[in-house]
């Protein structure tokens, strides 16, 4: 699905997105990924959102997040108790949802000046 949204002021607006990648303003990625308004992680170790551990929450939390999106690929699905517990427990807000709705979601939140993270799976 392509977005037709224009960036602004620099943002890492997500362009669009297929079932092997994820359109980051010029960049296309075809890995899970972190992403906020003005950073992009393509080296994250989960590649998929099975594997995520609440380890792997710690490089979201580094970006100090009010709120963190997880798009947890075709279908959505939701992190265990654990990882729940630990953003809670920080004080950030948790979404997970299908990757086309994070995707949207994102670029709402970032246009609305929030301070989100996006951790993205493709699978």
């Amino acid at each position: 699905m392509r977005f037709t949204l224009e960036p602004g002021g620099g943002s890492n607006l997500i362009r669009g997105y297929t079932a092997s990648e994820v359109r980051i303003g010029t960049h296309s990625v075809a890995v899970s990924c972190i992403v906020t308004a003005d950073t992009l992680i393509t080296d994250w170790q989960p590649q998929s959102f099975a594997e995520l551990t609440a380890a792997h929450c710690e490089a979201l939390l580094a970006l100090e997040p009010e709120l963190v999106l997880l798009g947890t690929g075709p279908v959505q699905r939701f992190p265990p108790a654990q990882i729940r517990a630990l953003l809670a427990g920080r004080g950030v807000g948790l979404e997970a949802m299908q990757l086309g709705a994070a995707c949207r979601t994102f670029n709402v939140l970032v246009q609305e000046g929030r301070r989100v993270v996006a951790g993205l799976f493709l699978r």
